[in-house]
């Protein structure tokens, strides 16, 4: 024991030594005298980063993983699983490479083009190469409590998702290295420039942050989903139909699969539209409410429809309805109360139900997993609800912030509003429409957008990857 407090006295005379050669301070007895509580109070004080709520940075943090959640393993597995067994690994394969493939971009100048001061269509790609100034200190342009990397990296999610979504339009057909090909072009020149428009600094049509067209997009409707369910449909049009489509059956492999990826979605949903309150105060949790009600809504609607025309209310179809629901809501989430938020959701199961069963086959267009349908026609119906349905109530801001000549224009629910979503909804329309096709065009006649039919036929998980998901 003697030799024990020897040993400890060494130690401290040590440490004490070190710290005082660092330059670091100890505490004075006075400093160390209080409770336990007043002492961390303190320690956390002299770690706090100025103008930073740990509180807030804590919640997105944790709503950027949630973002990440419902790209793997949530979009994974619920496309995965909707796919025949021949096409599981290239399917999921789609979804997985992106987390890699649009990070690195992001870094190099998607934050930039995105967020970055430019003008009302995109950011300087420069401004933030390499992430450079990112770091610990907030950008109150954005979010004035939580660091400017954490922003940056709950925007990537988003950037991630995206083009992911597309993917499910042409599955089980498209060459790999096309899709990767298209995936660079597309979210460099779709998704980073149609983000500043909605969320950045003087974007075209940020309502909060000097736009001239102020439309409502709390989570990403315009930026998210419809640009993906328009260019889904191009894709899908372009490639043409599958070998076999209408007339083989082409049944999922495993529903299962799905059912497990659309409660990621739906879980990691909370992340996507709360997070967007960029705060961990009230309005993110009336976000959190709006969400889940309208996907309860959907899911409700389009089981019902279903039962109703078909007899059966089918478990593919409940699952698809909450996604829709999710999906419908997405750009209303922050701005409209939970009885709003639910018939959002009932409308959207009901219209997004028939955009998937009717619509497609009056067209005659092969979007494999109904991209269009749901994202597409889903959050369009979003997008013109909020424009009715935005209540100041919920969001404060949308009363007093947008002006003109210097007086206030409110935003909330009302014929004038409706008209701003409308001009929102037709340009990223007309505007992811017409370069995602322009982008095909390209990649077609330099690599080869579709698989010879030989390819397609022994599947893609062998023909593109060299794997299969199941050896027994």
């Amino acid at each position: 024991m003697k030799y024990f407090h020897t040993v400890l006295r060494l130690v401290v005379v040590l440490f004490i030594a070190v710290c005082s050669q660092a330059g670091i301070p100890l505490a004075s007895a006075a400093e160390t005298s209080g409770s336990v509580e007043q002492r961390l109070a303190k320690l956390e004080a002299a770690s706090q980063v100025p103008g930073v709520s740990n509180a807030d940075n804590a919640w997105i943090l944790v709503s950027s993983a949630l973002v990440l959640m419902m790209t793997a393993p949530g979009l994974i597995l619920f496309y995965g699983g909707l796919v025949r067994s021949k096409n599981v690994l290239g399917t999921m394969m789609h979804s997985l490479i992106l987390m890699a493939v649009v990070s690195v971009l992001w870094m190099f100048f998607g934050y930039s083009m995105a967020f970055g001061d430019g003008n009302a269509f995109f950011g300087n790609p420069a401004s933030h190469f390499l992430l450079k100034g990112v770091g610990g200190a907030p950008n109150p342009t954005y979010a004035g409590t939580i660091p400017q990397q954490t922003f940056m990296l709950f925007q990537m999610m988003f950037a991630i998702i995206t083009p992911a979504l597309i993917s499910g339009a042409v599955a089980e057909r498209i060459r790999f290295s096309a899709y990767v090909v298209f995936t660079i072009l597309w979210v460099t020149i779709v998704y980073f420039p149609l983000a500043h428009m909605v969320w950045g600094n003087g974007g075209l049509f940020n309502w909060a942050l000097g736009g001239k067209i102020p439309v409502l997009d709390f989570a990403g409707g315009t930026v998210v989903h419809i640009s993906s369910g328009v260019s889904a449909l191009v894709c899908a049009m372009v490639l043409g139909k599958r070998l076999g489509y209408p007339h083989e059956p082409m049944p999922p492999h495993n529903v299962i699969l799905s059912l497990i990826g659309t409660g990621l979605l739906w879980v990691g949903w909370f992340g996507f539209n709360a997070g967007s309150a960029l705060s961990s105060g009230e309005l993110a949790t009336s976000t959190f409410a709006a969400t889940h009600f309208s996907a309860v809504g959907a899911a409700l609607s389009w089981t019902m429809v279903e039962w109703f025309l078909k007899r059966r209310p089918s478990v593919l179809g409940a699952a698809s309805g909450m996604v829709a629901g999710l999906a419908t809501i997405t750009p209303a989430s922050g701005f409209v109360t939970i009885p709003a938020a639910f018939c959002i959701g009932l409308l959207g199961g009901v219209i997004c139900y028939f955009a998937v069963t009717k619509l497609k086959n009056i067209f005659s267009y092969d979007d494999s997993l109904d991209v269009f349908g749901v994202h597409g026609i889903g959050s369009i119906v979003g997008m013109l609800m909020v424009g009715l349905l935005a209540n100041a109530s919920v969001n404060p801001l949308i009363a007093s912030t947008f002006k003109v000549g210097g007086n206030a224009i409110s935003l909330a629910g009302g014929m004038s509003q409706l008209m701003n979503q409308v001009k929102g909804i037709l340009f990223t329309v007309v505007f992811a429409g017409v370069a995602t096709f322009i982008i095909l065009k390209v990649v077609d006649a330099l690599f080869g957008l579709r698989v010879p039919e030989e390819e397609e036929t022994l599947g893609l998980d062998l023909t593109q990857h060299g794997e299969k998901a199941y050896n027994d």
